[in-house]
């Protein structure tokens, strides 16, 4: 009789009217779309919101990342640490009887109150149905695996069904795990097709690996659910992320790509900090600007201290230094939105990367010079301050003007001169760790 009331539930949810549209692929198929315009992903992990914060803390942290540019927060409803045997805030378990086929209205009902402040505030939410160590444990996580390939779909189906209608939503499948075998896989893939259904195939969904070379691609490129490609690069530091990012954007059928997880601020550096410290500001601001000019749609920040919430109410996972509330303010956050500002200043639809406007350009990740352009401009950033060649015949525009913008501060500095004929070498104001700088080059008239 349960399972019964429980069909009806999704019968209802699932045949209101009026569905409306969330976010689309543009029509080249590089980037995301909303309300018609060029979508800028900006993200932040913050994984454990629903689970950790309570209404008055969640509208903090969403109004803070809402002030300094971000666009989206990846967060899980199933949650990572101890997600369905530890209450949220409100002392809520989300399931019954560890059954995805029986959830918990408060445990929703609260996740409900923070989509809707984050639309408040003019953010979105990329959600995640779970974590991945509810599909299996593997070396970490506490699960239980709860998952298979009989109640995914209709888990997944059940909570489309009741977000069909919030226009502020994308889907990411996952949680940090890479399919093991054709069981997880099945167990994902009716997850991706179920939320589909559910929404009439309006969703836009993308998958969440663990560190490895091609990400999402590996195992879903061809599956019709998932629209964009995803990986996590990991938390070391000097990564040839720019690669993988190539990689997938040379794909067919062509997807957006982003880096759903790149080394977050203050985290230990390949969790090794007595060898190699924690991440600067500087550590993830470069990873940053080299997905984004090696051709991803935009780009997930994170904070070691704000993924998980660290407060004097949770037990610290692998040496946070700061509570969340003061991590907001952490160097790399603040400057996030730079990066923003700078692609949406020009057309993004038309951009490309395109190493083949600067003669340096295959040095490895910790003096990287990484290039990409649209019709009429190019922007070239400079990992460390190197000094480069541009080759002006490659841009096709013909009276280039130029200037130094600084990814740290946002602030810009002129160059007396324009580019027009033969090779120019240019050397930015500075160099060295930390001293990154994107040659802006605009045509005039």
């Amino acid at each position: 009789m349960k399972k019964l009331i429980f069909v009806f539930v999704l019968v209802t949810v699932l045949c209101s009217p009026d569905v409306k549209a969330q976010f689309s692929l543009s029509s080249n198929h590089r980037y995301l779309m909303k309300d018609g315009k060029p979508f800028y992903w900006l993200g932040d992990t913050g994984w454990e919101l629903f689970h950790r914060l309570n209404r008055k803390e969640a509208e903090q942290y969403i109004k803070r990342r809402s002030e300094q540019g971000f666009t989206i927060i990846q967060a899980v409803v199933l949650a990572e640490m101890d997600g369905l045997h530890t209450p949220n805030a409100n002392g809520d378990l989300p399931l019954k009887d560890d059954d995805p086929l029986k959830p918990n209205e408060k445990y929703f009902r609260h996740i409900d109150t923070i989509i809707d402040l984050a639309d408040r505030y003019h953010l979105n939410i990329a959600l995640l149905p779970t974590w991945g160590d509810k599909v299996f444990k593997d070396r970490w996580g506490k699960g239980p695996e709860i998952f298979t390939k009989e109640n995914a779909g209709p888990y997944a189906y059940w909570l489309a069904g009741r977000y069909k209608n919030k226009t502020n939503i994308v889907w990411i499948l996952g949680g940090d795990r890479n399919p093991r075998n054709q069981q997880d896989v099945d167990i994902w893939r009716a997850m991706g097709k179920a939320i589909k259904k559910a929404t009439d195939q309006r969703a836009i969904i993308s998958y969440h690996p663990q560190p490895n070379e091609t990400g999402s691609a590996e195992w879903f490129q061809q599956d019709d659910w998932l629209d964009f490609n995803m990986f996590q690069n990991g938390h070391c530091r000097d990564m040839a992320v720019y690669d993988k990012i190539q990689h997938d954007y040379h794909l067919s059928p062509a997807r957006p790509v982003l880096d759903g997880e790149s080394l977050y601020e203050d985290h230990p550096v390949c969790f090794n900090v007595k060898d190699l410290g924690t991440s600067s500001g500087y550590d993830v601001r470069r990873y940053a600007y080299l997905d984004v000019f090696a051709g991803a749609f935009g780009n997930t920040y994170g904070c070691h201290d704000i993924w998980q919430f660290y407060s004097s109410r949770f037990e610290p996972v692998n040496g946070p230094h700061f509570f969340w509330q003061q991590a907001l303010e952490l160097p790399g956050a603040n400057q996030m939105g730079y990066l923003r500002k700078l692609m949406e200043s020009e057309n993004m639809l038309d951009r490309v990367p395109d190493q083949s406007i600067i003669e340096e350009n295959d040095l490895p990740s910790s003096e990287r010079i990484q290039a990409t352009r649209g019709k009429d401009y190019a922007f070239i950033y400079t990992s460390a301050g190197k000094s480069f060649t541009v080759l002006p015949e490659k841009l096709n525009i013909p009276r280039i003007a130029a200037y130094w913008f600084d990814p740290g501060k946002g602030t810009t500095t002129a160059i007396n001169n324009t580019l027009n004929a033969g090779k120019q070498r240019f050397d930015p104001p500075t160099s060295g760790y930390g001293q990154d700088w994107v040659l802006v080059l605009k045509e005039v008239n």
